[in-house]
């Protein structure tokens, strides 16, 4: 049975299209969500997501084995992201972690729990670390950067730059939205990551996907850590080369009525819609002051001065990754 959460009972609740099904997209007002978020207020309902721990004395030291990020030495409470590649470079997972000094706490991607956990335990071998599924016991709930809201007694939280992530016991999440709402939908935390420039997993990617196309190099990817699968592609695009695409940022026409979906294929405004395909829109958000936008992966050689079409709208690019 799908997921459904407690909060889509709530007045004006709108449920989310794929990949966030299960929570809503908003609560009737779209872009009073998107500035009560960016005001500092708010918390949205994340609870969708999959929650995963890995428990154990050598926990740090194996997981820094595994994935992209440098955490042998994480400190209890400091947030950090990471990225777990294939044999060739391509970017199969997402991870958002933190550590509370026994546990290290992540979340990712609705739908990929599953084959982030059989990775996890086929690579055990004599590391003295547990592996679990959380998901049923914890939601995520994100407050934003400015939020006063409190954060109950025992909680393990991910604060970053962009708000605070809790790993709430769901039992308390209705209770929770409840005493510190109002409740946002994950379509105004949309828009403002896409206004940030930040990538997620199954939207700004594909199967070829590689770090660097998307920025994610220094965030989610350490340059100067030991081997993991996947670093011989990282470590040889970094020192010899250029990756093949790069994201972008678009401001969409905003006389247009639709945006332009995830997949619309991104062609030079001179050639016309009938023109060669070099990119996709990866996601489009409507932004309470920026109007229509859009994050879109290009070919490194589009001219980063080029107006762009969106399917049949007219895009203007910023940098995002250089060419």
């Amino acid at each position: 049975m799908s997921y459904k959460s407690p909060l889509l009972s709530l007045p004006g609740a709108v449920p989310a299209e794929a990949p966030d099904e299960g929570v809503a997209a908003h609560y009737g007002d779209l872009f009073r969500e998107q500035r009560t978020l960016a005001d500092g207020g708010g918390l949205v309902d994340l609870s969708h997501r999959g929650v995963v721990t890995v428990s154990g004395e050598d926990r740090l030291s194996w997981l820094h084995l595994l994935i992209t990020q440098h955490v042998s030495e994480l400190e209890p409470g400091r947030a950090t992201e990471a990225l777990i590649l294939s044999a060739n470079g391509h970017i199969e997972h997402a991870l958002y972690l933190v550590d509370d000094g026994a546990t290290v706490w992540m979340h990712v991607e609705p739908g990929t729990r599953e084959a982030l956990i059989a990775y996890l335990e086929s690579m055990k071998f004599f590391y003295r670390v547990e592996v679990a599924d959380a998901t049923a016991g914890y939601a995520v709930v994100h407050l934003p950067a400015g939020s006063i809201a409190e954060v109950p007694e025992g909680v393990v939280v991910r604060e970053t730059a962009y708000g605070r992530d809790l790993f709430l016991p769901r039992g308390e999440l209705e209770s929770y939205a409840a005493a510190h709402g109002p409740a946002v939908g994950v379509l105004a935390l949309e828009a403002l990551r896409v206004e940030a420039h930040r990538p997620r997993l199954g939207l700004e990617t594909d199967h070829r996907t590689i770090p660097h196309e998307l920025g994610w190099i220094g965030t989610a990817v350490h340059l100067q850590k030991g081997c993991y699968r996947g670093q011989e592609t990282v470590a040889r695009v970094h020192n010899l080369g250029k990756p093949p695409r790069r994201l972008v940022f678009l401001h969409l026409d905003g006389s247009e009525v639709h945006l332009p979906g995830h997949g619309t294929p991104v062609r030079l405004a001179k050639d016309g819609p009938e023109g060669r395909q070099l990119g996709f829109v990866t996601t489009s958000a409507r932004h309470h002051e920026l109007g229509p936008i859009a994050l879109a992966l290009v070919k490194r050689n589009v001219p980063v001065d080029a107006e762009l079409l969106a399917g049949d709208t007219a895009a203007a690019q910023e940098t995002v990754v250089e060419p």
